[in-house]
């Protein structure tokens, strides 16, 4: 395999590394995919909005992101040249209040880890109101 492709299968692997931890709930293994001074970032004015810095605050967003029973279906992983983004269908429901929104998790890497997630989503009012 020519050189310049182990990149991107390094980056598909990340991704699917990530994907796996959260649905399993494995805070350690996310926590291994991550640098210390990582970032995510999200839209909305809710429970999990704004900018976690930090691994341990990333991962402690994904936990509380978690904790509310979502489905993180898992469309595609896309790589680009230097990073990774998953292509996710979140679906849950929280008493007569229901998410079901697509997004876009994108990961700027740095030596092979990921640096800063910024999170794009189709549905941020329904975002806003099912993380009170």
């Amino acid at each position: 395999m020519p050189s310049h492709e182990d990149p991107y299968k390094a980056a598909h692997q990340l991704g699917t590394r990530f994907h796996a931890f959260l649905t399993a709930g494995d805070w350690d293994g996310i926590r291994s995919l991550l640098t210390d001074d990582a970032t995510w970032t999200l839209p909305g004015d809710n429970a999990v909005s704004g900018t976690a810095v930090g691994a341990d605050a990333v991962v402690e967003r994904a936990r509380k992101i978690a904790s509310y029973g979502l489905d993180f279906r898992l469309l595609h992983i896309l790589v680009s040249r230097e990073n990774m983004a998953l292509s996710l269908h979140n679906t849950a429901r929280r008493g007569d209040v229901r998410l079901d929104e697509h997004l876009s998790t994108v990961c700027r890497l740095r030596d092979g880890r990921i640096a800063s997630i910024e999170t794009y989503l189709s549905d941020v009012p329904g975002m806003n109101a099912f993380f009170v």
